[in-house]
């Protein structure tokens, strides 16, 4: 074989074995049991808890 010939193969087979390693990515743990607290429904609880202290000290 020449060297064209060996090179065309290369270039040709070289994409291929790189298709051939691509997998999923896993799957991901489920999320813990209960709500999730984010920033915006900490910021409310943490209003509420200071209002509700408030308004406990000041009756």
């Amino acid at each position: 074989m020449s060297i064209k010939k060996i090179f065309l193969i290369i270039i040709l087979i070289i994409p291929f074995t790189g298709f051939g390693q691509i997998v999923p990515p896993p799957v991901p743990p489920p999320p813990p049991p209960g709500l999730p607290i984010d920033g915006f429904t900490g910021a409310l609880f943490l209003l509420g808890v200071i209002y509700g202290i408030h308004k406990k000290i000041k009756t």
